[in-house]
């Protein structure tokens, strides 16, 4: 069978997994703290008989780690964070990281994110406020004061040069390396009042959108043409 076949088959698996990344970047484009994905494809040699014949593997899809628009929200409990550091939050299957810097204090004055999760401190232990006093104040840091008590800080955490990011609930990742925590507060922090948006470029990517609908088209148009081709070689042969 003509190797063309194989090759368009192996585009067209490509481009769905694709096109598959891309609708989820753009549903996603308006999530505080997302942290959008990408595709890197490689070509697969193939060498069946004189002639090589190149494919393109299905992809493989990673975490951008490009920051999102910063904005203002005034809330003394949300903060965004400056540069690449990760906050640490506990939930049931473990510790996990996050972008998402909006925030919420229970009943008990723990710290926890919207969806109830504790915040870790620096010492991987749950932030811990008094829901009595006024709200805290937070610096670039992430050192806590509280009606003039210092608090503790925000846990920041940095992802190793060469980690693996996997997403976790909701937007938040864990990483096949433990994360260090962070030292370099000149680059790295946080902005008490501020969130960090999806860092998804909605524009950029409606237009990748369009370029691989057209793409695809182009691939099925040419499994149809030599699927055609095909068929008029056997008829031929069979003296039809």
């Amino acid at each position: 069978m003509q190797s063309n076949i194989y090759v368009a088959l192996s585009a067209q698996l490509s481009l769905q997994r694709r096109l598959d990344t891309l609708a989820n970047n753009v549903a996603n484009v308006n999530t505080v703290g997302y942290r959008g994905e990408e595709v890197s494809f490689e070509e697969l040699v193939s060498q069946p008989g004189k002639e090589s014949v190149s494919f393109v593997s299905k992809g493989e899809n990673h975490i951008s780690t490009k920051t999102g628009e910063i904005t203002q929200t005034g809330n003394p409990l949300d903060v965004a964070i400056r540069g690449d550091s990760w906050l640490a939050i506990q939930t049931p299957s473990g510790v996990v990281y996050t972008r998402d810097g909006r925030m919420q204090m229970n009943k008990e004055g723990v710290l926890t994110t919207l969806e109830g999760y504790p915040v870790l401190d620096a010492g991987g232990v749950p932030v811990q406020l008094n829901p009595d006093d006024p709200p805290p104040t937070i610096n670039k840091a992430g050192t806590i004061e509280q009606a003039g008590n210092n608090l503790g800080a925000l846990g920041l955490y940095t992802m190793p040069p060469g980690a693996r990011l996997t997403r976790a609930e909701g937007v938040a990742v864990t990483s096949d390396i433990q994360p260090v925590a962070e030292l370099d507060f000149l680059h790295n922090g946080v902005l008490q009042g501020y969130v960090e948006k999806s860092n998804v470029n909605p524009i950029l990517e409606m237009t990748h959108l369009i370029t691989l609908q057209r793409n695809f088209q182009g691939v099925s148009t040419m499994l149809s043409d030599t699927e055609t081709s095909l068929t008029d070689a056997l008829k031929t042969i069979a003296g039809s």
